[in-house]
């Protein structure tokens, strides 16, 4: 099973380029992050020509999440757990074969201090007490997308310059160590040790020609499933189309 993982930033806006990616990739399932439509607006029939089953979970503008599968999908369940009051559209989760798949867009936390990032810590925290329930249930799981976290500084150009930035700050990275703390397996990282590459470059300052990027993009695995993990790439192709997004798709094969 091909499952793969993109920050569309906007799938109105990316759509050539997203239906290009699937048409080439082919992947079974599809994590899409920051998709900033509401449901009703989300391009179903376009993917299901392609062979998707589209489930979105979207609000207007901002955020947005969604599943598509070329395979069976079942018991899909939205938002994460932990705050009845969190209004934001950042995770989607369902089974799929006999692997449960969470897709999420976590917060990015900037500016820091403040109650953005406050905000970042407190939904991570969720993040854990979920993962756990997970492992609980005793299911082989991966809960990918968007993590808004570079793990360590080889996942940043300039760990010097983002220290104090949300996304590399030791708060930040403390808390996604946390989840690997758990028995869980950041794919690509397990198979790619001493790479450096990134997921993300900035649309300013002319950041994807200089390579001045960002790895921020993972999948973390459960330990059943890390036994099943064949490959794990990141495809830096699309971000030098036209109109790209400033992330790029990352992908796992599962036996």
């Amino acid at each position: 099973m091909k499952i793969a993982s993109w920050n569309v930033n906007s799938i109105k806006a990316r759509l050539p380029n997203v239906l290009d990616w699937l048409r080439r990739a082919a992947p079974d399932v599809v994590l899409l992050q920051e998709i900033k439509c509401q449901d009703a607006d989300f391009p179903t029939l376009e993917l299901q020509e392609l062979g998707y089953a589209c489930t979105p979970h979207g609000q207007k503008s901002y955020n947005g999440v969604a599943l598509l599968s070329k395979l069976p999908v079942s018991a899909i369940r939205i938002r994460m757990p932990g705050d009845d009051a969190d209004e934001q559209a950042r995770y989607i989760e369902a089974d799929i074969a006999d692997i449960t798949v969470g897709g999420l867009y976590l917060p990015n936390g900037n500016p820091r201090p403040g109650d953005k990032y406050d905000y970042k810590l407190a939904w991570m925290r969720r993040l854990e007490a979920h993962a756990a329930r997970l492992l609980a249930a005793d299911r082989p799981f991966l809960l990918a997308g968007d993590y808004n976290i570079c793990p360590t500084d080889m996942d940043v150009y300039d760990p010097a310059g983002w220290a104090e930035d949300a996304l590399c700050y030791i708060d930040s990275r403390k808390r996604f160590r946390a989840l690997l703390n758990l028995g869980l397996t950041e794919a690509w990282r397990a198979l790619h040790p001493n790479v450096q590459e990134y997921s993300f470059w900035d649309y300013q300052a002319g950041a994807w020609p200089k390579n001045h990027g960002l790895r921020i993009d993972h999948f973390l695995l459960s330990p059943a499933l890390a036994d099943r993990l064949q490959a794990c790439e990141i495809d830096r192709q699309p971000r030098g189309q036209e109109k790209a997004s400033d992330h790029v798709p990352i992908w796992v094969e599962i036996a």
